[in-house]
C-alpha cells in the first residue's frame, strides 16, 4: 500500500513540488542574508562618513577661533618670551644647583642644594676656600624696604587722591607735579636725591641747619641709609599710588556719597566706613606694583653709592646677588640669590594673578 502511494506521488510530481518549495525557501533565506549584509555595510559606510563629517566640523570650529586666527601675530612673540624669559628662569634654577664659580663652564652632571644651604646657614662651601655669610641681613633689609616703602607710599597716595578728588583748585597742576617723578629713571632719582642729601650743599641739610640741626650725613649714616632710600622711592612712586586711588574714587557712584551724608556721617566717617572699603582692589593692585619696584631697587642703590656695596645697613638681595656674581665670580651662588628673589616676587604677584583669574579679569 505504501509503495503504491509513493508511486502515485512520483507519477503525479508531488515530490518535485516539495523540493521546489524547499529550494525557494533556501533562496529567500540567502536573499535575506545578502540584504542584511548590504545594510550592515551601508551602515558602516554611513557611520564612517558621519565621523568624518564630525571631525571636519570640529576642525572648522577650531580654525575659526580667535586664538588660532590671530596665531601669526602672537606665536613668534610667545616663543621669544618663552625662550628668553621662562627659559632663562629655568636655566638660572639649574645653574644654582651647580658649583659654578670663576672661569670655565658649569657642570650639570652633579646637581645639589648646597648653595641654598650656604645661603641660609652660611659657612664654607665645597667650591670655595672662603667662608660666606648667609643672606639674612640682605633679606631683612629687602623686606623692611618693601614694607616701609609700600605702606608710606600707599598712605600718601590715598591722601593725595582724596584731596584731588574733592575738586580743589589747581587739581591738574597738582596731579602733574606728583606724577612727574614716576617718569624719571632710578638713576636720575638716585643722583637727584644724592644731591639733596649732600651734607654741605643739599637742600635737606640747609633746611635742617635753618632750625638748628645738622649738618647730617644722611647717605653715610648706617642708621639712616635705608630710610633715605625708602624716602626717595616714596617721592618717586607716591604719584602712581595717587593716580590708582584717584581712578578708583572716580569710579564710585555719587549716590554712595549722598547716602552717607543723608545718614549723617561726617567726612571722616564717610571715607573710613563707606569709601575706603571700596578701594580694596585698587589697594591690592598698587601694592603689588610698588613692592615689585622695591625688589628692583638695585640700580637706585648702585647709582647712589657708585657701586654694588652700599654697606650692611642698606644691602638688599639685588645688590648682594650682583656682588656675588660679578665681584666674587660665584656664579652659582649669585643664581641662588636670584632664585630667592624670584620666589619673593612670585609670592607677591602669584596670589594677585590668581585672584584676578578667579574674578575673570585674566
Amino acid at each position: 500500500m505504501y509503495r503504491f502511494i509513493e508511486e502515485c506521488k512520483s507519477r503525479l510530481g508531488f515530490d518535485n513540488i516539495g523540493e521546489q518549495q524547499q529550494q525557494r525557501q533556501r533562496e529567500r533565506e540567502h536573499q535575506r542574508r545578502r540584504e542584511s549584509n548590504r545594510q550592515s555595510q551601508s551602515g558602516q559606510r554611513d557611520s564612517g562618513v558621519t565621523q568624518l563629517q564630525r571631525l571636519l566640523t570640529r576642525l572648522r570650529s577650531v580654525l575659526r577661533r580667535d586664538v588660532v586666527r590671530s596665531a601669526p601675530f602672537w606665536i613668534l612673540p610667545f616663543l621669544l618670551v618663552g625662550l628668553f624669559v621662562y627659559g632663562a628662569i629655568i636655566w638660572n634654577i639649574l645653574l644654582s644647583l651647580t658649583d659654578f664659580a670663576g672661569l670655565g663652564e658649569p657642570d650639570y652632571s652633579t646637581l645639589d642644594f648646597e648653595n641654598y644651604i650656604i645661603a641660609f646657614t652660611g659657612g664654607t662651601p665645597s667650591w670655595s676656600s672662603l667662608s660666606i655669610e648667609p643672606i639674612w641681613n640682605a633679606t631683612q633689609n629687602t623686606i623692611a624696604l618693601m614694607i616701609g616703602f609700600a605702606v608710606v607710599c600707599l598712605i600718601l597716595g590715598l591722601v593725595l587722591a582724596i584731596l584731588v578728588d574733592r575738586k580743589i583748585r589747581f587739581e591738574n597742576t597738582i596731579r602733574t607735579i606728583y606724577l612727574l617723578p614716576m617718569s624719571l629713571s632710578f638713576v636720575v632719582t638716585a643722583k637727584f636725591w644724592l644731591y639733596m642729601y649732600n651734607p654741605q650743599t643739599g637742600l635737606i641739610n640747609i633746611a635742617l641747619q635753618a632750625v638748628g640741626i645738622g649738618p647730617v650725613r644722611i647717605v653715610q649714616n648706617p642708621q639712616l641709609k635705608l630710610a633715605a632710600v625708602a624716602f626717595a622711592l616714596v617721592w618717586q612712586f607716591s604719584g602712581y599710588a595717587m593716580i590708582v586711588y584717584l581712578a578708583a574714587l572716580r569710579g564710585i557712584p555719587s549716590s554712595h556719597f549722598e547716602a552717607a551724608r543723608v545718614d549723617g556721617a561726617s567726612t571722616v566717617q564717610m571715607y573710613r566706613r563707606v569709601i575706603i572699603p571700596q578701594l580694596r582692589t585698587a589697594t591690592v593692585s598698587a601694592l603689588v606694583v610698588i613692592t615689585v619696584f622695591a625688589l628692583k631697587a638695585f640700580d637706585f642703590l648702585f647709582s647712589m653709592y657708585s657701586g654694588y656695596q652700599p654697606g650692611p645697613s642698606a644691602d638688599i638681595l639685588a645688590t648682594r646677588m650682583v656682588r656675588e656674581a660679578y665681584a666674587n665670580q660665584n656664579w652659582a651662588y649669585g643664581s641662588t640669590i636670584a632664585v630667592v628673589l624670584f620666589l619673593m616676587a612670585l609670592f607677591i604677584v602669584g596670589p594677585y594673578l590668581y585672584s584676578q583669574y578667579r574674578r575673570g579679569d585674566l
